[in-house]
């Protein structure tokens, strides 16, 4: 992430939702936190609900227009200039808007990504890319929860596995420009089949570019490059190679060798494991790999063979 002073002028963003009578605008986010502008229409509700961490806190600042809160049989009416904000919410609570309203939306836990019309959009781009695959269905959800643990694991920072969950995800999103016949082919590919497979990580990065996930773009783009150079696609080498792309290397292999596959039958957890410390250096991070055996032995995926 890009580090300083940031000036943002009048209707610029990063990414801008509009969804039935509102309209959301990320103006700001690092490290966890997003600033937003939402413009809702008259009439409609605005919920706060609790959140997936205690810790969450919610701000809400009225740049314009009227929206009421009910307690104890009584409105308060907040306008321009009133502000609320929640934290350790218990209990959903709602407001209703009284007047087009246009408010400053501020929080500590990334909802952009719930919100958004447009993400919704790539999350099913990404189911229907895993349907076209009758072999990889919640692969994508699988290499997330391996991605993100290992992350922690590495010490990895808040923004840094927030990027790996979301690339994880969306990781193998450019498979929906593959042929069915291609991707559920039982035998060998021949060199062509195999150059159009190869194609999936640009196809991928190009999906997610110029949106709210425009930082995973490198992810996706090297998710199947490998230290010694020999992957795709474009053979980048040991360095060149980003930290989260090579934790989701690591996940993605395993989750591969583990499920059955038109051309093979899975493996056990064990020996996909064995396999991937044989590769450990050549083709996967050694720290990464270790991380992953620390994951499986919590989970109890794998016993300790000391």
């Amino acid at each position: 992430m890009q580090q300083g002073l940031y000036i943002g002028r009048s209707n610029e963003c990063i990414e801008r939702s509009s969804k039935n009578a509102t309209e959301l605008s990320l103006i700001a986010r690092g490290d966890g936190t997003e600033v937003m502008i939402q413009e809702i229409k008259s009439g409609e509700n605005i919920f706060m609900t609790p959140g997936d961490i205690s810790e969450l806190m919610e701000f809400v600042y009225i740049l314009d227009g009227e929206i009421v809160y009910e307690k104890d049989g009584t409105d308060i009416v907040l306008k321009n200039g009133d502000y609320f904000y929640v934290y350790h919410l218990k209990e959903t609570v709602h407001f209703k808007v009284n007047r087009d309203v246009k408010i400053l939306y501020v929080t500590t836990q990334p909802l952009f990504h719930c919100l958004s019309k447009r993400i919704e959009d790539l999350k099913e781009i990404a189911l229907k890319s895993q349907k076209k695959d009758l072999y990889t269905h919640n692969h994508g959800d699988r290499v997330k929860d391996y991605s993100v643990a290992m992350a922690s694991k590495l010490g990895l920072s808040k923004e840094s596995v927030e990027n790996i969950a979301f690339a994880s995800l969306f990781h193998d999103i450019g498979k929906i420009n593959v042929p069915d016949e291609i991707l559920q082919k039982p035998g060998r590919l021949t060199a062509e089949e195999m150059e159009l497979i190869k194609k999936h990580p640009i196809d991928g990065a190009k999906m997610v570019k110029d949106t709210y996930y425009e930082k995973i773009t490198k992810i996706i783009l090297e998710h199947h490059e490998r230290l010694d150079g020999s992957g795709y696609p474009y053979g980048l080498m040991g360095y060149e190679i980003s930290i989260e792309a090579k934790i989701i290397a690591v996940a993605d292999t395993f989750d591969a060798m583990i499920t059955d596959r038109p051309y093979r039958k899975a493996v056990s957890p064990s020996d996909a494991l064995d396999e991937l410390k044989i590769l450990g250096g050549i083709h996967y991070d050694e720290k990464v790999v270790d991380a992953l055996r620390e994951v499986l032995l919590e989970k109890g995926t794998i016993e300790d063979k000391k």
